[in-house]
């Protein structure tokens, strides 16, 4: 989040609070946001529910049995390639750190996903954060007008404690983006609908009624609390209050997707990943630190049955609305400061079932890192001709989270104190230094 508010912003640049129209200030203000010289960098995080195949999108094994019927097409750099139905990131390829080495101990859906979102094994009396609620926290501001840390459409089935925001409690937890359907009596849209309900209050009532009820609601809430000094009664007031000034302020617009061009939104795709691209742009454009995107649904990417049609259709999906943000991003000068991870709870089987699909498969899989901090351009680490082992370089989900951390220059070192007082730093592992920018180069 930038050092400085929406509304010191327009101050100086002269427009008012109300001086911008609703189609026009969110490209100016990322344009001040890029240039600001007090600008932090921010993350976006790719999710992907259901572990996807390694083995059919980023480390490809074209020569051996285990490859599948998927070609490996090259990319903007030379001996690197990827997947032919990423078509788009591989013209992107400059951008892209691929790590093809990580290696981690968990298979299970729920438990893999808590893995790999707070860096910790569940279990024991510790609830620890998701790593957007940590680093929210410590790259992000709290006169915030929009959560600092934003979940579109996430798919919590396998497990919600994975995206919450654990001991650091409710100050931190996510802004949560829901899919919608239409009105009623409204036709659906060509395009998925994605919001935040309840930014604006009912239309029978008028500003002077709203305000006088928030009036209302602020003294009565400020005699409980004063009476009451409860976690629980400390936790809703900061939920009401965040909600409160986000209502309120301008920056709320970003969440609404229909002041987008409709060639915009094509270009990103109408399914609800790429909506979710476009809003994580927006988003960063206003100055929100973390924002999360989930592609498909909670068993998207687990292809025991039927793996290739699967992938293929949700490559499309993923190369349209991440190839799209990548380049807007950069266009407008905030990718160099943006941060992205694209990961799932872990791979799959380089060995094809006798369903034509693949099965969970922990031991050698791959991620993906792009932007800001980000040395782009290469892979890092390798895997055996058949892809069942890590040969060279591998990584765990500790060095995966605090690399992410050194991207976005935080120490992943520095720690949180628990509810039972025990500090737990941001990241367990070492960061993966090769594919870190240094400053002064790009990305860096």
């Amino acid at each position: 989040m930038t050092a400085f508010s929406r509304r010191e912003l327009l101050r100086a640049t002269g427009l008012g609070l109300w001086g911008v129209s609703a189609s026009g200030w969110l490209p100016l203000l990322a344009d001040e946001v890029a240039r600001h010289p007090n600008r932090r960098r921010q993350c976006v995080l790719l999710w992907m529910p259901g572990g996807p195949s390694q083995i059919d999108t980023f480390d490809l094994k074209p020569q051996h049995a285990n490859g599948g019927p998927f070609k490996e097409i090259a990319t903007s750099v030379p001996g690197l390639g990827i997947s032919e139905h990423l078509p788009k990131l591989a013209s992107l390829a400059e951008h892209l750190a691929i790590v093809r080495s990580l290696s981690t101990k968990e298979g299970d859906h729920g438990r893999g996903t808590y893995l790999m979102r707070t860096g910790h094994q569940q279990g024991g009396p510790i609830k620890y954060p998701a790593i957007g609620a940590s680093l929210a926290k410590a790259v992000g501001s709290e006169e915030a007008e929009v959560p600092n840390y934003v979940s579109i459409a996430p798919t919590v089935q396998f497990n919600a404690d994975a995206f919450g925001p654990g001991f650091l409690g409710a100050r931190y937890a996510p802004l949560t983006v829901g899919v919608r359907g239409p009105a009623e009596g409204q036709a659906a849209s060509r395009y998925a609908e994605l919001g935040v309900d309840d930014l604006l209050p009912p239309g029978r009532i008028s500003a002077p009624q709203a305000a006088g009820r928030l009036e209302l609601w602020r003294t009565l809430q400020s005699n409980f609390v004063s009476r009451h000094r409860t976690a629980s009664a400390l936790a809703h007031q900061t939920v009401y209050q965040r909600a409160e000034r986000m209502m309120q302020s301008d920056a709320a617009k970003a969440f609404d997707l229909s002041q987008e061009p409709d060639k915009v939104r094509e270009t990103y795709g109408r399914g609800r990943f790429g909506q979710s691209c476009l809003m994580a742009r927006r988003l960063i454009e206003s100055g929100v630190p973390f924002v999360e995107v989930v592609l498909g649904d909670g068993i998207a990417w687990d292809t025991h049955q039927n793996n290739f049609p699967m992938v293929t259709n949700l490559s499309r999906e993923l190369d349209a609305g991440w190839g799209t943000l990548i380049g807007e991003l950069a266009e407008r000068g905030l990718l160099e400061t943006t941060t992205m991870l694209w990961m799932g709870e872990f791979g799959r089987t380089p060995g094809i079932n006798r369903t034509a699909g693949r099965d969970h498969f922990p031991a050698a899989w791959s991620c993906a890192f792009a932007g800001g901090g980000i040395h782009g351009g290469q892979a890092h680490g390798r895997t055996s001709d058949d892809g069942l082992q890590v040969v060279d370089g591998k990584v765990n989900e500790g060095d995966v989270l605090a690399t992410l951390c050194a991207a976005l220059g935080v120490d992943p070192d520095s720690e949180n104190i628990s509810e039972e007082g025990r500090p737990i730093r941001l990241a367990e592992g070492a960061p993966i230094e090769a594919i870190l920018a240094r400053k002064g180069t790009k990305n860096g």
